[in-house]
């Protein structure tokens, strides 16, 4: 258990942090696998900006590696490309 006030604050802004990771990293995953499930090309390219804004802001904040996210747009992208 922390002892010193400042651990115990570090304590309570990993704990608030880690719920914000989850909730965001979740919707991401979700909205991804939407992207995924669409069947025509004019649906998942109005959607496929959205998706990519959400993992760009994941690999800012390292909550996702950028390699990651590089790769999971290119593979979105090409996804979109074969429905077309």
């Amino acid at each position: 258990m922390a002892h010193h006030a400042s651990a115990k604050k570090r304590i309570r802004q990993d704990a608030k942090k880690r719920l914000q990771n989850r909730y965001y990293k979740k919707s991401a995953r979700t909205a991804i696998n939407k992207l995924r499930e669409m069947e025509t090309a004019k649906e998942a390219q109005e959607f496929f900006p959205k998706v990519v804004s959400m993992i760009d802001k994941l690999a800012k904040k390292n909550v996702w590696h950028k390699n990651k996210a590089n790769n999971l747009k290119s593979k979105l992208a090409k996804h979109i490309s074969k429905l077309s």
